[in-house]
């Protein structure tokens, strides 16, 4: 905690003190605007984590489809997908408190009443929160590649986490991945392709062309001009 005396003087001073949780967390400072949209948009755009399933109709006050991304970064993606799609819901979920006060921020301003973000544990959210197919897509963008080998137990991509996802999509909701390191899209694929329950939507190969849905980043021209490639995997649940 530093200079700070305890929790709450660091919060006060936009200062983010981690918690004791399954995974270590480092924050940097909150910007005054995204200390600002927290404080602002959290009552009407933030769940808190708790221990009952959420009843989205509740949540959002209609019974429209409903998609869930998983690691949502600073959120600039997901609230333009909000926006382009006015007659769907969508959930971030996001550990980085800067990210989700970015995503706050930015989605307070274009005034956007489709959209919920939590700052938790995805899969604890999951396990506790999500009801059974309720789910019209699940979206899982650029997770973290654990690239070296020792470490691809770490990737979040593995069989129980698919078929926990599995379990929340509705019959025909779709899970989609996108990645920029070959090899995890490679560990992506033949999870997937193992899983039970699941079909691959892809006519050629595993991968499908990225959807119009899902906006290109800055970070993705970049790397395109660099030779980098980026995998989409969308796969359907079938039962």
């Amino acid at each position: 905690m530093g200079q700070y005396k305890n929790q709450e003087e660091a919060e006060a001073a936009g200062v983010y003190v981690s918690k004791v949780r399954s995974f270590v967390k480092r924050e940097g400072r909150l910007t005054n605007g995204q200390a600002k949209a927290l404080e602002s948009f959290w009552p009407t755009m933030g769940v808190d984590f708790q221990e009952n399933l959420l009843s989205f109709t509740e949540l959002f006050g209609n019974d429209n489809p409903v998609v869930l991304e998983i690691g949502f970064g600073m959120g600039k993606s997901l609230v333009e997908m909000a926006e382009n799609d006015p007659n769907t819901n969508f959930i971030g979920i996001e550990v980085h408190r800067p990210g989700v006060g970015a995503c706050l921020s930015e989605a307070g301003e274009r005034g956007l009443t489709n959209l919920r973000v939590m700052e938790y544990d995805a899969v604890e959210v999951f396990k506790k929160m999500i009801p059974d197919g309720s789910l019209a897509r699940v979206q899982l963008y650029f997770p973290d590649p654990w690239h070296k080998k020792r470490h691809h137990k770490r990737r979040i991509v593995q069989p129980e986490f698919v078929q926990m996802v599995r379990e929340k999509l509705a019959i025909g909701g779709k899970f989609h991945m996108a990645t920029d390191w070959e090899q995890y899209a490679e560990h992506m694929a033949e999870v997937m392709n193992a899983a039970p329950g699941y079909k691959n939507t892809a006519t050629d190969g595993d991968y499908v062309p990225r959807p119009d849905y899902r906006p290109i980043t800055k970070f993705e021209v970049r790397g395109q001009k660099l030779g980098h490639g980026v995998w989409d995997l969308i796969y359907q649940r079938t039962n």
